[in-house]
Order: C-alpha cells, then sequence, then structure tokens
C-alpha cells in the first residue's frame, strides 16, 4: 500500500442492492423536501460574489467500508505509476511544444482520480478509472458544500468528506501548506484566465478565505525582468507563487494573447503550484500506462493492432481536451480511420455507470474524484477530501444534465 494502512472511518455508499446498508439513503430521502433543498442553496450562496455557476446536487453521496477500500486500492495503483522514476521519461510527449513552460519542478501538487461507479462480471459495485489530471479541483469549495449539506439535512454527527485522518482545519492547513508554504499569502496568488468569470470562481474565492491567496487573472500579471508583480489597491506586490488554475486551452483559440499579457511560458522567477506541464503529464496520455483491476483497458490509436470488432463498448478520446469536450461516445469504424493525428487520440473500454444512488424517481449515476494533495517536501501525496458528481444524462459533466433534477456536484460522506 502507498499510504499509511490505517483509515479510522467507515465509508457508505448506498445503492440498489440489498447487500449494502441503505439506512441513511432511506433517512436522508424521507427526510428531503424542496424546501430544504432551496434554503441548502440560499447557504452555499450566501455572501458569495456570485450565484454558483454549475448545478448542485439535492444529495449527497453515502460512501461504504467495502467500496472505500476498493477506491483507495485503485488510487494507489495509479499513485506508484505516476511515484515511478521514469515517469517524466513515458509521460515527455504529452506536452505540446507551444505550451510547455519553463522550470518544470519534480511533482505535481495536486492529483485528481476520477472513477465511475460499476458493476462488475459478477455483480459488485466497482469503481472504473475514467480520467486524472495533475491540476487543482474545488479543493476550496467541498468544504463549503459538506457544511451546507450538513447544517441543511439529517446528517449523521460522525459522517466526514475527510480522507486520511484528516478534520476541516487540519485539512485546510495542509492545503495551505501545499499552496503557500513557507511564504506569506498574499505572495502566493491564484491565478486563471479572467478569474472571475470562470464557472469555478467560487472555489477561488472560498479558498481566498480558507487560506488568504488572492485571486487575480492572467492580464493582472506584471512583468519586471523576470518577475512578477500584481498591484492591489494601488501598491505594486511580487509574486513568488502562483496557484495555477489556468487551462491552455481556454486560451487556445486566441493566437495571439501573449502579445497581449505576459507570456508565462518563459523562465520566470516564480514558483508554480502546480507547475503546467503536470496538466498535460498526469491526464489521459498516463491511463495507457496504468494496470489494475479498476483501470479499463487503454491504448493509443497510433498503437492499435486493427479495429475493434466490438467498437460500441469504446469511447474515442482526444488526449488535449477537457470538460469532456471532443470526446466521441458511439465510435464507428469511420470515426478512427478519419483521425488525422492518431497519436493525440486514445481508444477506451467503454464504462459502464451503474445507477446506484436513489433519487425519489429512480437510480442516479455517480462519479467520484478523489483529491490527493502533495507539499513540498513530502514523499508522496495524500488522499484528502472527494468530490462526487451525479448524472441522468449520457454523460458525467454538469453540463450534460442541466435539465434533470438530482443531477449535478456534491460530495462523498463517510463515518469518520
Amino acid at each position: 500500500m502507498l499510504f499509511k494502512s490505517y483509515y479510522p472511518f467507515h465509508l457508505k455508499i448506498l445503492v440498489q442492492s440489498d447487500t449494502m446498508n441503505p439506512s441513511a439513503r432511506k433517512t436522508y430521502n424521507a427526510n428531503f423536501t424542496e424546501e430544504k433543498y432551496q434554503n441548502f442553496l440560499s447557504d452555499l450562496n450566501e455572501g458569495l460574489k456570485e450565484p454558483i455557476a454549475f448545478r448542485v446536487a439535492e444529495t449527497p453521496v453515502f460512501l461504504t467500508d467495502d467500496f472505500r477500500d476498493k477506491l483507495i486500492s485503485a488510487g494507489d495503483d495509479i499513485i506508484e505509476t505516476i511515484l515511478q522514476p521514469n515517469f517524466k521519461e513515458l509521460t515527455e510527449r504529452a506536452i505540446p511544444q507551444k505550451w510547455r513552460v519553463a522550470n518544470e519542478n519534480d511533482h505535481p501538487h495536486f492529483i485528481a482520480l476520477d472513477f465511475g461507479v460499476c458493476k462488475d462480471e459478477n455483480g459488485n459495485i466497482v469503481p472504473k478509472l475514467i480520467e486524472l489530471q495533475g491540476f487543482p479541483s474545488l479543493y476550496g469549495f467541498q468544504v463549503h458544500l459538506a457544511d451546507c449539506y450538513k447544517s441543511n439535512f439529517e446528517i449523521a454527527d460522525d459522517q466526514s468528506i475527510f480522507f486520511s485522518g484528516l478534520d476541516k482545519s487540519s485539512y485546510i492547513d495542509l492545503l495551505k501548506k501545499t499552496i503557500v508554504g513557507d511564504y506569506n499569502p498574499d505572495e502566493v496568488v491564484l491565478m486563471d484566465v479572467n478569474a472571475p468569470e470562470q464557472k469555478t470562481a467560487v472555489d477561488f474565492y472560498l479558498t481566498q478565505k480558507f487560506i488568504g491567496t488572492p485571486v487575480i487573472s492572467l492580464s493582472d500579471l506584471e512583468l519586471d525582468g523576470n518577475q512578477l508583480f500584481y498591484t492591489v489597491n494601488g501598491e505594486k506586490k511580487r509574486i513568488k507563487r502562483i496557484y495555477n488554475r489556468l487551462i491552455f486551452d481556454e486560451i487556445e483559440g486566441d493566437q495571439s494573447i501573449f502579445e497581449k499579457v505576459v507570456d508565462i511560458r518563459q523562465p520566470l522567477d516564480v514558483e508554480w503550484i502546480t507547475h503546467p506541464n503536470w496538466f498535460y503529464r498526469v491526464s489521459k496520455f498516463t491511463i495507457p500506462f496504468l494496470k489494475g483491476d479498476y483501470i479499463p483497458k487503454t491504448q493509443f490509436l497510433h498503437e492499435l493492432n486493427g479495429i475493434p470488432a466490438d467498437l460500441e463498448n469504446y469511447v474515442l478520446k482526444p488526449l488535449f481536451s477537457f470538460a469532456g469536450q471532443g470526446v466521441i461516445i458511439d465510435v464507428k469504424k469511420d470515426d478512427i480511420e478519419n483521425i488525422k493525428d492518431p497519436e493525440n487520440w486514445i481508444l477506451q473500454q467503454k464504462v459502464n455507470y451503474e445507477p446506484v444512488v436513489q433519487a425519489p424517481d429512480g437510480g442516479v449515476k455517480v462519479e467520484i474524484r478523489l483529491l490527493y494533495l502533495w507539499p513540498n517536501g513530502d514523499e508522496k501525496p495524500t488522499l484528502a477530501v472527494n468530490l462526487a458528481r451525479l448524472s441522468r444524462g449520457k454523460m458525467i459533466g454538469v453540463r450534460y444534465n442541466k435539465d434533470f433534477d438530482w443531477v449535478g456536484g456534491t460530495v462523498g460522506f463517510f463515518s469518520s
């Protein structure tokens, strides 16, 4: 096992199965009302600069011991691959030359692993890897979300969202250690393209509330020699670390972007948390190198030994896209033959989600994201918190489920 073998809690996922304890789901659903949900949303948005820009689900997920163990085991196997001495060599081709950034460090500070909740051939509920990323996720928002679920719904006091023996206080300490380190919070900036306009801006400002890091946009960066600055209340401040939330896909369409703002790809006297190159190294590109019971068969398209006859059991994914963009779910032979750059695509065995969360009108599919933190000085990442998404649509992302209820962003609780 990569992580410490003790886990002082029990996880409960409630499924439509006689082999799992349905009590927490039964209690939650029996006490759910639309009025409580509306109060929950009001609490969730209270004090925020703007209302949350994505749908938040009516319910959290409740995880079982058995499923917890499988998730942790699956995560351990993946982390072992990332810790291999030759991991950088394996993933060198993953980084597009035009987006390669100077001064890369030796490990990602954030790792997110997305698992679909599925049923195996023996009828067991199991996690199956969907995607992974060496990039931050909603590390601040999930804390606020869990607090609001607990204050508005019937969730037992011993239920937690934190792994590895963490509680809210020690989790925020670990988050601050990872992002701020030994610097002052105002020397570390959370940076994205047009940060206040991002759908995830709520996470940016909650992170600022928890650990003190100011939120700025790419256009706010000021270059003096090889040092970066930003201006706040008329005062110019030096940036020593960037908590990077910028994904280059978002500026792909503006070929002259770095003629208008600082070219962040150049050698700069600044630390990256996490360095942009890790977004590509720990990504869909990594999946063909992974092994384990919970990893779907995945191949680079240019390495295929013939097109599989059962294409209905596969999904075609571009390596360099995010949020599900460009994915072909119902793959045809022509789709594969018409790809002009097969080295930049993967063919992955299709993962069929099992509708394991019981809504008032039927089952809902689930995806669980394990979120790791890896501050400088630690030998390996720590599994810290989770994110969950509920879906009735063909794809999990909130953009594909906007016309449904009992879907959207949520979090997994377990007994502490």
